[in-house]
């Protein structure tokens, strides 16, 4: 039975990937930080079959121990501090954890098992003002944000211990994944609860920032098996990972807003509080190579994403008001 260590586990993409890779006989080891507010809501279903353990990758010698602990055959560092507006508020501290992390899981597995298989969660953000469009493995970085500035460093350490050290650590630059897991701070989910509160008389408005601002969305649960997809392979590559279409908030307002028979226009209003400090316009993916040698290819539609999102809001209220 192969072994995987999660990092960030409790996280949308950490669940997602727990229950994936237990379907595919793993033993799962998810790391959380110690906190009194730690939650597993996320992983509640699954939580009997995975093995909670503590570290933190701020903390090497935490890192270490468990590398040692449980010699996972594959490590998958999901765990960021990974929202964008934060990142300007806490911008040490999102580099802290989102880039110098990673360096000390990287070092834990060389000095320890350099055997083992390291995925690190790159993101779209690293492009940021964008090159070229599509983006691609080989279009230059131009981060817009303290978190995406952290991804890049994040991102090229692991390219440097590959090389420098013959690790099999590879990155997937992953565009916007979506799920009814998605915290309430980030806009598709705010959009579907919103929606959800709405429809259930519980609120008359939703406020938003920039409507025009383009992202490339696609389903969590299908990018989790993109990132075990670039471990099972003989040589590491780093791959992009997306739809390679992009929708607009205004497109995403649309699509869930309709789902419940109701006008957008009656209920969103643009707030300038929310808009970023350096706004991205337009990310888009082109996920060729992961096409043609991971044969990867997502599965979900963005319309079916919407609805799923915003259905699971529904439910989820009316039991809270029940």
């Amino acid at each position: 039975m192969p072994v995987a260590l999660i990092t960030g586990v409790t996280g949308q993409d950490g669940s997602y990937l727990a229950e994936f890779l237990l379907a595919q006989g793993y033993d799962v080891i998810g790391m959380v930080r110690r906190s009194s507010t730690v939650t597993f809501q996320r992983i509640q279903h699954i939580q009997d079959s995975i093995t909670i353990i503590q570290g933190d990758l701020h903390d090497q010698s935490s890192l270490v121990d468990l590398i040692e602990r449980y010699q996972p055959d594959e490590v998958y560092n999901l765990a960021a501090q990974s929202f964008v507006p934060t990142s300007w508020n806490q911008p040490v501290l999102t580099g802290e954890v989102t880039a110098l992390g990673v360096t000390r899981m990287l070092e834990a597995i060389r000095l320890v098992n350099p055997e083992t298989r390291f995925y690190q969660a790159s993101s779209s953000e690293m492009f940021g003002k964008v090159r070229e469009v599509p983006q691609k493995e080989t279009t230059p970085f131009y981060p817009r944000s303290p978190y995406g500035v952290a991804k890049v460093y994040a991102h090229w350490i692991t390219v440097n211990y590959r090389e420098s050290y013959d690790l099999f650590a590879v990155s997937g630059i992953l565009f916007n994944h979506e799920s009814p897991r998605r915290g309430l701070e980030f806009v598709t989910r705010k959009i579907s609860y919103g929606v959800a509160r709405i429809k259930l008389g519980l609120t008359q408005e939703l406020r938003l920032g920039n409507l025009d601002s383009r992202r490339d969305w696609g389903y969590t649960g299908d990018y989790v098996e993109a990132m075990w997809m670039m471990l099972q392979r003989g040589e590491p590559e780093d791959f992009v990972i997306g739809t390679g279409r992009t929708h607009s908030v205004r497109e995403l307002c649309e699509l869930a807003f309709d789902h419940v028979g109701l006008n957008y226009e009656d209920f969103v209003l643009q707030d300038p509080r929310f808009y970023r400090p350096a706004e991205v316009d337009s990310l888009v993916a082109d996920p060729a190579k992961a096409a043609s040698e991971l044969q990867w290819q997502p599965k979900m539609k963005f319309k079916e994403l919407v609805s799923l999102m915003v259905d699971a809001d529904l439910k989820r209220l009316s039991l809270e008001i029940d």
